[in-house]
């Protein structure tokens, strides 16, 4: 990397734009799948739910966190990192820099994959029609969080429920 560096006359400002750049691209496919009440899976298709109904009795804004165990940002980060750090001193100091900007690297891309993985959230307490009452969190869509009082459904299949209307 030094060498195309130095041989094609790029800064080193413009070098460390790309490596964010790059690291920005790479970071995009840490989405995680949407925790919508309205949000399926392929093996969520064509499968029975369990149907209640219900009145919205609270709604609370919660954040969800974001993915810490996401090898993308990490994996991203040190790659960086070290490519980085590589560019630093000579020699073993080059070395050592690699390292460091490794480790460095994927430290700061796992906190990246959090922060980008981060949803709005919504805690709902529902009354189901039985009179027993029911709390869930899901992901807030299209920054729509339900209202008290509202008529909802609620779908639950294999441990997993939603509200919807």
């Amino acid at each position: 990397m030094i060498l195309l560096k130095k041989n094609i006359g790029v800064s080193s400002g413009s070098f460390m734009g790309t490596i964010v750049v790059t690291m920005s691209l790479v970071l995009s496919g840490c989405a995680s799948p949407g925790l919508t009440g309205t949000t399926y899976s392929r093996s969520d298709a064509r499968q029975v739910q369990q149907v209640r109904y219900g009145t919205v009795l609270s709604v609370t804004p919660v954040i969800i966190e974001g993915r810490k165990d996401g090898i993308v940002g990490t994996g991203a980060g040190a790659i960086v990192g070290g490519i980085a750090g590589s560019t630093i001193g000579g020699g073993k100091g080059s070395s050592i820099a690699a390292v460091l900007g490794a480790v460095a690297g994927g430290m700061v891309g796992q906190a990246i994959e959090g922060n980008a993985t981060r949803k709005q959230g919504q805690e709902i307490t529902v009354r189901l029609s039985n009179g027993e009452n029911l709390s869930i969190v899901q992901e807030v869509e299209n920054q729509y969080f339900f209202k008290v009082g509202e008529q909802v459904r609620l779908l639950q299949r294999a441990g997993v429920m939603r509200v919807v209307y």
